[in-house]
């Protein structure tokens, strides 16, 4: 697979206007870099029909409605974008058409990961940029009495999957495994969220609303698709745009 040549875009800009620590530490606890950007300018590219490839959903798991990309959730998968991405830049707001929804965008995903990749599977490598419903909580609880529920929150989770490897930024889950957003900004189900997500030379920043929230370095590997999750239940997606990075 090709990675598309990379534009000489953003470096000092990103730094600069984001106010993003150039020596690649995470922000202090009480620092927040606010980062509201819309994904328009020079080197953005928007995402449509044409730049994903079916991976192990059914026909009917992803349809686009003009400028909205939606989900049915089943079967359990992703749907990966048809270029390879080492530095980037994505834009995606989603929303969850059901309490409870379970979504999120891999980034850096190997092909090995994806190939003969069984229905109602989900790949073993990649960093996952959870979009987790505020109602997921209380659907966990009712269905397992008495586990704890501190493993996961619902306002933008970055982690590895499988045999990928990332060291996450604090503040951390009890097992050290998620990088837990610092603040809260999710908003819920039938509401459209907006994702920056910044991904450099191994490392991942989540700005969740226009609040940086989340992250991650030392990704490994750190170059492949991008992947869209259908977890189980309906979820959309709108104004998927991406830049590449130098």
């Amino acid at each position: 697979m090709r990675i598309p040549t990379l534009l000489l875009s953003v470096s000092l800009f990103t730094a600069g206007v984001l106010g993003v620590d150039v020596a690649g530490q995470a922000p202090a606890s009480t620092v927040t870099a606010k980062a509201y950007i819309d994904g328009t300018g020079p080197g953005w590219r928007t995402l449509g029909a044409a730049d994903f490839a079916p991976v192990n959903g059914h026909p009917d798991t992803w349809k686009w409605e003009g400028e909205i990309l939606k989900s049915t959730g089943v079967p359990i998968g992703v749907m990966r974008t048809r270029d390879q991405f080492l530095n980037f830049e994505l834009v995606i707001e989603w929303r969850h058409m059901k309490s409870a929804g379970n979504s999120g965008v891999f980034a850096w995903v190997p092909m090995k990961a994806l190939d003969d990749l069984k229905p109602d599977h989900l790949p073993r490598w990649g960093i996952e940029i959870q979009m987790l419903d505020h109602g997921y909580r209380q659907w966990f609880r009712e269905r397992n009495p008495g586990k704890p529920d501190n493993w996961f929150t619902t306002n933008g989770d970055i982690f590895a999957v499988g045999n990928s490897k990332l060291e996450p930024f604090e503040p951390r889950s009890p097992d050290g495994s998620r990088s837990y957003p610092r603040s809260e900004h999710s908003h819920g189900v039938g509401e459209w969220n907006h994702y920056y997500v910044r991904g450099v030379n191994g490392e991942i920043r989540l700005w969740v609303n226009g609040e940086e929230v989340s992250g991650g370095r030392g990704a490994d590997p750190r170059t492949g698709f991008l992947c869209l999750e259908a977890e189980g239940s309906p979820v959309e997606f709108r104004n998927i745009r991406v830049r590449e990075l130098p």
